[in-house]
């Protein structure tokens, strides 16, 4: 069976208005405060996951600046190895430079060769 709505006046609704506000303010106030053993723990727990979260995101950017270091001195000896090759390739071509130009007959065969290699190739004939 379905309920009728109580015929309220006005002095009635606003008792049910401050009963309502009381409630509210008592359920407000009944809160623990800062020095409440529950609060307190809730309080370490938060703390400690902050520590925990700047622990890990520091280790985290730690780890990025050693591989980026890695990489860093894995570049520079690639370039050094590559300088190295480099300047090896210049000083034996120089040492073929001043055997050619101490012997002409040497000289005049590594043209040949050269020649030799470029009609072979399509090139100059």
């Amino acid at each position: 069976m379905l309920k009728t709505p109580k015929d309220t006046d006005f002095n009635e609704r606003r008792k049910a208005a401050l009963d309502a506000k009381k409630a509210l303010l008592d359920k407000f106030k009944a809160k623990p405060g800062e020095s409440d053993p529950a609060v307190q723990a809730r309080m370490a727990e938060r703390q400690a996951r902050a520590e925990a979260r700047r622990a890990k995101e520091e280790a985290k950017r730690l780890e990025a600046e050693r591989v980026r270091q890695e990489e860093e001195a894995r570049r520079a000896a690639e370039a050094e190895r590559k300088r190295q090759e480099e300047e090896a390739a210049r000083l034996a071509e120089e040492e073929r430079q001043a055997q050619l130009a101490k012997d002409p007959i040497a000289r005049m065969i590594a043209e040949q060769a050269a020649l030799m290699g470029a009609r072979k190739r399509g090139g100059r004939r």
